[in-house]
């Protein structure tokens, strides 16, 4: 049975936010928090942080994560986890697990690794939400407005994905339906290791370039994408990509409580 993976990439050098990694919240560093959410996703999974910093390197290893030494050249968290990767075993499963999404509830990385391990030939899962309500209404209402921020999608039967976009998906000829389903990507992925090798040698596609989505290469170059409905069970999603993010984190973490 294969086994699975999980790589963290993350990097000191973020021109929007120098040493991210190591920014507080609620009392814990942000790369301490994502790695431990990793430990609890399940799936027998190892945990590997990616990094080309050696200071944090050492920093990682003293709250007991395993470290993999990466390239600085690597332009993209997606080309770090694939340089990373290509130290281990091709038949691994890779989750590749941004070292800024501290909202990930762990049950969702475990069921989109469930997914990769249950069905040999799956090549990349990733999960997506299902919108209804006022979260359905207000992700319409943002993009009416012209935001660029979220991503839908839609799937076949089978629940490979169709495509991609920063518009609404499917359109809707009548907005007010109350049949409308929509679902909301979360930009993670799980890949086999030879899918994520072959993906990282492959050019920006033209979709890709146009919507600034990097999943849309695989697409493009016929990898299959199995889309996994998952229930985020009332938790908020959210990242950290500027300073002013933590501010919205902790007072969701106040309000919510944490993950684990």
């Amino acid at each position: 049975m294969p086994q699975s993976t999980i790589i963290i990439p993350s990097r000191m050098a973020s021109t929007r936010f120098p040493n991210k990694p190591l920014a507080q919240i609620a009392g814990m560093t942000m790369i301490e928090r994502v790695w431990r959410i990793g430990k609890a996703a399940g799936c027998g999974s190892s945990v590997w942080i990616a990094t080309d910093d050696e200071n944090l390197k050492r920093f990682a290893e003293g709250f007991g994560a395993q470290v993999l030494m990466t390239s600085p050249d690597c332009i993209t968290g997606t080309d770090r986890v694939a340089e990373a990767a290509a130290q281990l075993s091709p038949q691994e499963i890779v989750f590749s697990l941004q070292g800024d999404a501290v909202l990930t509830p762990p049950w969702v990385i475990g069921q989109v690794l469930q997914a990769m391990l249950s069905d040999p030939t799956l090549q990349m899962a990733t999960p997506a939400v299902q919108l209804t309500g006022k979260a359905l209404s207000d992700f319409v209402a943002s993009k009416r407005g012209g935001s660029s921020s979220g991503t839908s999608v839609v799937f076949d039967k089978r629940g490979n994905a169709l495509y991609f976009s920063k518009a609404l998906l499917p359109f809707h000829r009548n907005e007010h339906s109350p049949d409308r389903t929509l679902y909301r990507h979360i930009g993670l992925y799980a890949y086999r290791n030879q899918t994520l090798q072959k993906l990282s040698r492959l050019p920006e596609g033209l979709l890709e370039k146009s919507e600034k989505l990097e999943q849309l290469r695989a697409l493009e170059n016929g990898i299959p994408i199995r889309v996994v409905p998952v229930d985020y069970k009332g938790r908020t999603h959210g990242s950290v990509d500027r300073p002013e993010d933590l501010a919205f984190i902790e007072s969701t973490i106040a309000k919510e409580g944490e993950l684990l």
